[in-house]
């Protein structure tokens, strides 16, 4: 059990390892010849089914290398092909194939037959808007992220450790999503956005991705989503009552050391309620507030919080915390924020992260100093503490300060 635990923490934490090798680039176009046969001579792959590595990040380059070559990302033809590379070659490799230009120039043709490109079902025609979408907005209702925030506007990532999108075959973007979907390709963000994508969302990313310039000048909107009035939720604004002291008559608590409920996950409040009263999480002002609540109370009060809209936060917005939020510090090993909580700060329920946008200052900073301290465990596969303990005071108060402020 360690075991599988330990490798979901490092799925989630390897998107930001740094490598410590400096690649260079007139010694990588010498390796490179190796790769030409199915990533072209410019870079640009020979078939649909083949990458361009034209333009795209090193950092990343060498990243999938060393997974190829170390077996956690999994790919026949690829192992072989990297299992005699140093960390210098693939570092080499990573600065040749980025200095190229990402339009390639000519291409290779690619031969009848050759491609295995992953097609939509034929009686559903891909909708370009429809993928972009879901890349710009992503979509709450179903805890799926938007792109944007790692992968940049239309596919210009601007942290070196995502992949661009830009230039890039569409169906190759469509076979990682499917293999994300499947957890044939694991990463612990992206199992959980792609798992909860349709096949015909997957058709969408790819059909925008075929020109994004075709639709640069669409504006997508968001759905706003309207939380239903349920019997839950009305039993719980009743049983609310014994909370307004210290939470809000609606979860907007007035005291800054208290969280705001308002518009938390039902999923993450009523699991927090749980692990007061089994003492999993300790606080011994709230597990005598949770003692005699059934599990049963415990969803009515998270149904209703969560239908309660949250009031802004008092941060006053921080540059170190938005570059530490979008972009993390590889060369520390702190992981971007957004893979979690989201391009807004509002979370993804079904996966357990928590809503953080709108929050008091006061509060985040309480938290992020307890898992720090290792005071609060109650993260899953201990993905807070892992992260935190990796912060600084100065990082911890920008972060705060930052999300607090989102909205």
């Amino acid at each position: 059990m360690n075991k599988i635990i330990f490798s979901l923490i490092l799925a989630l934490i390897s998107i930001n390892v740094a490598f410590a090798a400096v690649g260079n680039a007139e010694a990588g176009k010498t390796k490179a010849a190796m790769c030409a046969a199915c990533h072209g001579a410019n870079g640009i792959g020979t078939t649909d089914t083949y990458p361009n590595l034209a333009g795209q990040h090193a950092d990343y380059i060498a990243k999938q290398l060393a997974a190829f070559k170390s077996g956690t990302r999994v790919a026949p033809l690829m192992a072989p092909m990297a299992a005699g590379l140093s960390e210098q070659d693939m570092a080499d490799l990573g600065a040749y194939f980025a200095s190229l230009d990402r339009t390639g120039g000519s291409t290779a043709s690619t031969e009848a037959g050759t491609s295995a490109t992953v097609q939509a079902p034929v009686a559903y025609e891909a909708s370009a808007i429809a993928g972009k979408s879901l890349y710009e907005l992503g979509d709450a209702s179903r805890n799926i992220a938007s792109c944007i925030g790692c992968h940049g506007k239309e596919g210009n990532s601007k942290v070196l450790i995502y992949p661009n999108l830009s230039k890039q075959h569409a169906p190759y973007i469509e076979k990682q999503l499917h293999a994300f979907k499947s957890k044939s390709r694991t990463n612990y963000a992206m199992n959980q956005f792609a798992g909860a994508m349709t096949d015909e969302d997957i058709a969408d990313m790819g059909a925008y991705f075929s020109d994004t310039k075709a639709v640069a000048n669409i504006k997508v909107k968001r759905v706003a989503t309207v939380a239903a009035i349920t019997e839950e939720v009305i039993a719980g604004k009743a049983k609310s009552a014994v909370c307004a002291s210290c939470h809000g008559v609606d979860g907007n608590s007035l005291v800054p050391m208290y969280p705001k409920l308002a518009g938390q996950h039902a999923e993450y409040t009523t699991k927090q309620l749980k692990e007061f009263k089994s003492g999993v999480r300790k606080n011994p002002i709230m597990a005598g507030m949770v003692a005699a609540l059934s599990e049963q109370d415990m969803a009515e009060l998270g149904a209703y919080f969560a239908s309660q809209k949250s009031t802004p936060g008092n941060g006053n917005g921080s540059e170190l915390g938005k570059k530490l939020y979008f972009g993390g510090d590889a060369s520390r090993g702190i992981t971007a924020c957004i893979a979690c909580h989201g391009i807004s700060g509002k979370g993804i329920a079904k996966a357990g992260f928590p809503a953080v946008a709108n929050q008091s200052v006061e509060y985040l900073t309480a938290q992020l100093a307890s898992f720090k301290a290792g005071e609060r465990d109650n993260d899953r596969n201990g993905i807070m503490r892992n992260v935190s303990k990796r912060l600084k005071k100065k990082d911890i108060d920008a972060l705060a300060q930052f999300m607090s402020s989102m909205k």
